[in-house]
């Protein structure tokens, strides 16, 4: 386990510009915001990733607010463990989350406030960029929305995850931008308690199958096969 106890962007716990990395059964932790500091709830990033072409299996990320900085190219995260309460999966990456457990810790938050466990940046409708979440398991206390908008065209995908009853009705929240419409936030075959889409947000997208697999399946982050030339296979 790294520990590391500043806030804001410029002083993340761990970070990483480098391509072709494997990180294994390693928890970065951000305890800046930590119950027994006492600190002000502030970002505080446990790991900031740009590199390209990276694997993360079996990690662990811990913080309150911008816990994981998927800053920018292709990531693969595998049984891996991201708690936070405020948007604390963030970035412009173009990443695969899957069979991972995604913890919200909303007993950190003042009473009667929703988290967000997701802020992701695509910036135009070129980008491929997007978070993909799948088989993983979305638990914890108190009320989240799925995701908000960091940038105007952000994409994320919840695909065949168990969600608890944290999950807020609306599902997403648009955060400061209009023309919603700009914005690909969809769910497909998730189960559980906060699984029901009845009262999501009008703009929330239904995707068909055939997008959907293409979202899901390993080519969405592995078109060039780079995953087949990591030292372990992980899928």
């Amino acid at each position: 386990m790294v520990v590391w106890n500043e806030p804001y962007l410029v002083s993340p716990t761990f970070s990483s510009s480098a391509d072709n990395i494997v990180v294994q059964s390693i928890s970065f932790v951000n305890s800046y915001n930590s119950p027994s500091s006492k600190n002000p709830r502030v970002p505080a990033v446990a790991a900031m990733l740009s590199g390209d072409k990276c694997v993360f299996h079996k990690c662990g990320f811990s913080s309150v607010q911008d816990t994981l900085w998927d800053a920018a190219g292709r990531h693969y995260f595998k049984d891996c463990v991201i708690e936070g309460a405020v948007d604390f999966i963030f970035g412009n990456a173009q990443s695969l989350y899957e069979g991972s457990s995604i913890r919200f810790l909303g007993e950190l938050l003042e009473p009667g406030i929703a988290g967000f466990i997701t802020a992701q940046g695509r910036e135009n409708p070129n980008d491929s960029n997007g978070f993909v979440f799948k088989n993983c398991n979305v638990y914890g206390k108190g009320t989240t929305y799925l995701g908000r908008p960091w940038r105007g065209f952000s994409r994320v995908l919840f695909y065949n995850c168990q969600f608890s009853n944290i999950i807020h009705p609306s599902g997403w929240d648009s955060w400061n931008f209009v023309g919603k419409q700009l914005i690909t936030y969809a769910e497909h075959g998730n189960n559980g308690p906060g699984s029901d889409t009845s009262k999501r947000v009008k703009w929330e997208k239904k995707l068909d199958d055939g997008t959907v697999s293409k979202f899901t399946s390993m080519s969405y982050i592995n078109s060039d096969g780079w995953l087949q030339t990591m030292p372990t296979k992980y899928f």
